[in-house]
């Protein structure tokens, strides 16, 4: 079966000084992603759930509110598929800044979501000097931002090729750009079906661009532990999450799972909380989870009808996915969930960020998060 295939396929590292990786990743639930001191306290998600009644939202009329950024002064930025990122201050004011002028996406069209305007930000980062960084999945391009509106294409190319599908972009402590490529297929979506391995993540440093290990299943977002000592990788397609060791140099090894093989539901997003739990959106059957420093996964919330996640999934397993099933499965209170976002002033306050939504919903988590490089 396709399903079993997928966790069976390769990963190539480069820039190792060993030499390439060349075997599969392996199943790992026992190392913590913290390197926290023994014993932790309770584990404060265990037992907890999202309280329905508690949810507030933030911001209206928004469109395509995918990836959202927190900033210490409560500022929240949300791409938007009109070309840009909208701005929402602490009383609520909001301010699109757009790269270009774009009519944006057709809400009651969602194959405009799926297969991409010509522009559709979609992961976003902060680097040091307070530029945008976005991962362009409509334009397939790496763009920066300042805070003005002024853009520019940072690449389009890795190693004399288009860089395919770019889906998510993350700075480190160094100020390094991480990237991921979800695939190169074209259109994206076969990816979905054939489960092809065929996603990567580049690293963009005073070397250039390079990609530092591919191989992956539907490549999406990427996201370091407190130490920057582990890497881990959303596998959208492969339904699981992946994590490598990371070398000064910024290269990459010892490629294993994380967490269950198969997190029976499509991930997109996550965050560290501070605690050393791992919270992920599992996108289109609507539900957020978290896997436990030991790889443990827990539900947190679960939006989506059981037999609109049944068929989903059943389409899924059998290589029969079409944007017609995809976009008659979602739930209510963050259509089509795709990233989760710690903020606030004690970084306890979570925020969804969503591909059908119009407003981000928000809650209070009982751990705080793991701040970002940019809120450092």
């Amino acid at each position: 079966m396709a399903k079993r295939d997928a966790h069976h396929r390769q990963a190539r590292f480069q820039g190792t000084t060993g030499g390439s990786h060349n075997g599969g990743p392996k199943r790992t639930l026992t190392a913590s992603p913290m390197s926290q001191p023994h014993p932790q306290p309770a584990n404060p998600l265990l037992g907890w759930s999202v309280d329905r009644a508690s949810i507030r939202y933030v911001g209206s009329d928004l469109q395509r509110p995918e990836c959202i950024l927190a900033e210490r002064d409560g500022t929240l930025w949300s791409a938007d598929a009109r070309g840009g990122v909208m701005r929402i201050g602490v009383d609520g004011g909001q301010t699109l800044i757009a790269q270009r002028t774009h009519a944006g996406i057709d809400h009651d069209n969602p194959t405009s979501l799926i297969l991409g305007n010509a522009t559709l930000p979609n992961g976003l980062a902060i680097n040091r000097r307070g530029d945008f960084l976005i991962a362009n999945f409509g334009t397939d391009a790496i763009e920066c931002m300042s805070r003005d509106g002024r853009s520019r294409t940072l690449y389009t190319e890795i190693e004399g090729q288009p860089l395919g599908k770019t889906n998510f972009v993350l700075c480190d402590s160094s100020d390094r750009t991480w990237f991921t490529v979800t695939t190169r297929m074209v259109p994206w979506t076969r990816s979905i079906n054939e489960k092809t391995a065929d996603g990567y993540v580049g690293l963009i440093d005073e070397r250039g661009i390079r990609i530092v290990a591919e191989g992956f299943i539907g490549t999406n977002e990427i996201r370091f532990d407190a130490a920057e000592e582990w890497l881990y990788v959303v596998e959208s397609n492969a339904r699981h999450i992946s994590r490598l060791r990371v070398r000064p140099d910024g290269s990459l090894y010892q490629r294993e799972i994380f967490g269950p093989a198969d997190l029976e539901g499509t991930p997109d997003g996550f965050a560290f909380d501070a605690y050393g739990n791992l919270w992920i959106t599992i996108v289109q059957t609507d539900r957020l989870m978290a896997l436990t420093p030991e790889g443990e996964p827990l539900t947190l919330l679960d939006d989506c009808d059981p037999e609109q996640a049944r068929l989903y999934n059943q389409h899924f397993y059998a290589g029969t996915m079409t944007p017609e099933v995809m976009a008659a499965t979602h739930g209510q209170i963050a259509p089509w969930m795709a990233s989760v976002t710690f903020g606030g002033a004690d970084l306890r306050t979570v925020y969804l960020g969503s591909l059908r939504g119009t407003r981000i919903p928000c809650f209070r988590s009982p751990v705080a998060g793991l701040p970002m490089v940019h809120w450092r």
